[in-house]
C-alpha cells in the first residue's frame, strides 16, 4: 500500500520518526496534557498498555503513517503526525497533528512536522489530496494549516459536545498541484 514505507524525515527543528514503543511515554504525556486534550476534543483516557501496543503496532500497517515528531536539538518527543483514512482508490487521506502542550507551542515544531510530511506525501508516493478537521476554536492550528496552503472547504456545525458546549469543525484540505507551488 501507500505507506508501507515509514521513513524517518529531517528539518531545521524536528525530526520525524515512525512511532514505536520507545515513544509510549511521550504518548502518555501527550493523551493526559489538558491543552492537547482540549484541542483535540479528546474523550476518555486510554490505559498505558494499550498505547504501548498501539505504538508497537503501527508499523505493520501500510495504509497509514505514524510519526512521532520529535526535536532535532535533543531528540526529545513533542508529538505526532499522522496520515490516516487512505482511500487509495481516490489518492486522498487525513493528516492529524498533536503536540504536548506548551512546551512545544510556539516553537515552529508543528510547521515543520506537516511541511515535511506533505513533502513526503507528494513527492514520494501519489496522493492527490490530504484534508484536515481542526475545531473553530483552535485559531492558532488553522493559522498554520492556512499559511501552509490548505484551504477551508467546509464546516460541520456542532461537532463537538466538550463541557456542555457545542462547537463546529472546520474541513481544510490541499492538493498536489496546491503543494508544487510552495517550498519547505
Amino acid at each position: 500500500m501507500m505507506f508501507a514505507h515509514k521513513p524517518t524525515l529531517s528539518g531545521e527543528h524536528v525530526t520525524l520518526r515512525p512511532v514505536g514503543p520507545e515513544h509510549v511515554d511521550g504518548l502518555w504525556e501527550l493523551v493526559n496534557d489538558p491543552e492537547t486534550v482540549r484541542l483535540t476534543g479528546s474523550h476518555g483516557k486510554p490505559e498505558f498498555q494499550s498505547l504501548k501496543s498501539w505504538y508497537g503496532s503501527r508499523g505493520d500497517h501500510d495504509d497509514r503513517l505514524d510519526l512521532a515528531i520529535c526535536t532535532a536539538e535533543d531528540d526529545a518527543y513533542v508529538g505526532e503526525i499522522v496520515l490516516n483514512q487512505l482511500d487509495a482508490d481516490n489518492l486522498s487521506c487525513n493528516l492529524r497533528i498533536a503536540l504536548i502542550g506548551p512546551r512545544a507551542y510556539g516553537r515552529g515544531y508543528g510547521t515543520e512536522a506537516i511541511r515535511l510530511t506533505l513533502d513526503h506525501a507528494f513527492t514520494s508516493t501519489p496522493l492527490h489530496r490530504v484534508s484536515l478537521e481542526v475545531y473553530a476554536f483552535n485559531e492558532r492550528a488553522a493559522h498554520v494549516y492556512r499559511k501552509i496552503g490548505f484551504t477551508q472547504e467546509g464546516v460541520c456545525r456542532d461537532a463537538l459536545r466538550m463541557n456542555g458546549e457545542w462547537y463546529d469543525s472546520v474541513i481544510m484540505a490541499i492538493l498536489a498541484s496546491d503543494w508544487v507551488v510552495r517550498e519547505i
